[in-house]
């Protein structure tokens, strides 16, 4: 049966054009323009008329499908910072979109429960678009992953982008397919059972196509300084409402079931944070909405019941990034020391660093998290950042022994914490993941590249102009062909072992460790060598759960046991570890009933 959508309770719209039975109501803040005219193709120019606040308002009689602009001075054409859909670049019109026309075919879907969710992070133009998504979803549900999140959506320049340049935030870039293929696709997925969680900028806009800085200079805060250049000016309502809105239509429209916000630190106004997380929960009622944080600052105060549900927990990544690979430059120097005590606080409490100075920042980071339920935090091997960040795009399996990954994989997937595996990583993938842009401004293209090498100038293996030449140019096509794993080769070996071990160890978490976790709490977690490490946690239904990992090459000598094994990376783990022993690169799971 296809039905729309339950209706969620309506928001007042600042930006972007709205739709009624004569046509359409454009809006557009304008504080910094003289005077703006509307332009839709095919009819006569409209004088938008000025109303308080900077802002500029008309009417005309469009319909879905057709194409406007802005000129906001003589000589300046722009397209809506907060269309719906562009036709084509984002130097172009924009098109107007009913997004009440789409007929939803599992409108029933109310969402699942934070608790069981199994994160699977992807690229959608890397997948083929969403319809190459939409095909990947039955072996995604498979697999066991229950919730599909994608990198950032945003219209961004040129054909090819990580996501995170993006400049028209309320706009899904046509690169990947129409806004009724992505709503077809998130519509698949819920009938699969899938949850569809996007990943938002919303601390700054990329550096070519955000016309913003021409018309709304008032937008932006020149006081304050970001890597991106002046900070966004949270402090305006107008500035608010954008990203506000914005949130409101990716879950209203598209009926995402979840938000991850990019780097929330590099927003000067905190606060806003629980100002925006308060209004999506009264707005978007009556089915499940998760809210996540990328977040610099270990703010342990936001993930609270009413806010945000959890936070990606980098580092827990940072720390077992170095004992799995030796690796100790750039940031990881803070963590490689003493590992197995800095994982066991990851696990028992879940940020490493909770006030402590960090010295590759130079100051203090992060707040008490102990008291935090373990599902807070979203934990992970590898994720676009981890891979794509580093010069070649490696991922772990080319920089990790294969049988200390496979350990720390069974870690991952049985952790009381979030879990998120990132595409590909279950079968192995051998494709790199490198960082990718499609500029069309050779200029801009030729100063990423720059950029990008001497963002590894201070590394020993890059340090001569030789060795920086060989980082992939991210403009280059063939940078992001590289970039696209490769399904097949799941079925070949070593693969196939692989993605055995990923499917069974999700088989195991659904069957033991979700129906358990709500309400789950640490019991404390210690070091016992090098590499290793026990930690335990007291189950929502009073089991205890003990996991032993050793990631390192030396066997461990410690004692634990269990009532039952749930999981054993070789016949005998158990016992050797019951007798005293912790072998070399082997997780055991041990489960005791309720006291």
């Amino acid at each position: 049966m296809t039905t729309p959508a339950p209706a969620a309770a309506p928001a007042t719209t600042l930006w972007g054009p709205v739709l009624h039975d004569g046509g359409a109501t454009f809006r557009l803040w304008a504080p910094s323009s003289e005077g703006v005219t509307l332009e839709v193709e095919g009819r006569e120019p409209v004088p938008m008329r000025p109303a308080p606040g900077g802002w500029f308002t008309a009417e005309a009689p469009a319909r879905p499908g057709d194409r406007y602009r802005f000129r906001t001075a003589p000589d300046l054409l722009v397209p809506d910072p907060a269309a719906r859909a562009q036709a084509g670049s984002v130097h172009g019109a924009s098109v107007l979109v009913d997004h009440d026309a789409y007929r939803w075919r599992h409108a029933e879907w109310r969402g699942r429960p934070w608790h069981e969710t199994v994160l699977y992070e992807l690229h959608a133009g890397a997948c083929g678009g969403y319809a190459g998504i939409r095909a990947m979803l039955p072996r995604l549900r498979d697999l066991g992953v229950t919730a599909v999140e994608l990198m950032p959506l945003a219209a961004f320049s040129g054909d090819r982008n990580w996501g995170y340049d993006g400049v028209q935030p309320f706009t899904p870039d046509p690169s990947y397919g129409t806004p009724e293929e992505l709503k077809a696709m998130v519509d698949e997925a819920h009938g699969l059972g899938l949850s569809v969680c996007l990943d938002c900028v919303f601390n700054h806009f990329g550096p070519d196509g955000a016309y913003l800085h021409a018309y709304a200079k008032e937008f932006f805060d020149e006081d304050i300084h970001t890597p991106w250049g002046a900070s966004i000016d949270f402090a305006r309502p107008e500035v608010r409402a954008f990203f506000e809105e914005c949130a409101l239509l990716w879950l209203r429209d598209y009926r995402i079931d979840g938000l991850r916000l990019d780097a929330v630190h590099a927003i000067a106004d905190q606060p806003w944070l629980d100002v925006l997380a308060r209004r999506i929960r009264a707005e978007i009622t009556g089915r499940e909405v998760h809210l996540v944080l990328e977040n610099e600052g270990n703010t342990a105060s936001k993930l609270v019941p009413g806010l945000y549900d959890a936070q990606w927990n980098d580092d827990g990544h940072n720390t077992l990034h170095p004992l799995l690979t030796g690796e100790s430059e750039g940031y990881y120097e803070d963590f490689a020391p003493e590992g197995a005590t800095k994982l066991a606080r990851v696990l028992a409490e879940g940020f490493l660093f909770q006030g402590e100075s960090m010295p590759h920042l130079g100051r203090p980071r992060g707040e008490p998290s102990a008291h935090l339920p373990p599902t807070a935090f979203v934990l992970f091997l590898q994720n676009h950042d981890q891979v794509g960040n580093r010069a070649m795009g490696e991922r772990l399996d080319a920089l990790a022994d294969p049988a200390a990954l496979r350990a720390a994989t069974a870690l991952l997937l049985l952790c009381p914490q979030i879990p998120m595996l990132f595409m590909g990583e279950e079968w192995g993938a051998t494709a790199p993941f490198l960082f990718f842009t499609g500029f069309e401004d050779p200029e801009l293209a030729k100063a990423v590249k720059e950029g990008r090498r001497k963002e590894f100038a201070h590394f020993s293996a890059f340090r001569d102009e030789a060795a920086r030449a060989r980082i992939p140019d991210p403009n280059d096509p063939r940078t992001f062909e590289a970039s696209r794993p490769d399904p097949a080769e799941a079925a070949r070996p070593p693969h196939d072992a692989i993605l055995a071990h990923h499917k069974a160890l999700l088989a195991l978490r659904h069957a033991e460790i979700i129906p358990r976790l709500a309400g789950a709490k640490a019991e404390g977690a210690e070091p016992v060598g090098k590499a290793a490490v026990v930690a335990r946690w007291r189950l929502g239904d009073g089991a205890r759960l003990t996991l032993a990992a050793n990631l390192g090459p030396d066997a461990a000598h410690v004692s634990a046991a269990g009532a039952r094994t749930v999981f054993e990376s070789a016949p005998g783990a158990a016992a050797s570890l019951a007798a005293g022993t912790l072998p070399p690169h082997t997780t055991i799971a041990l489960l005791d009933p309720p006291e």
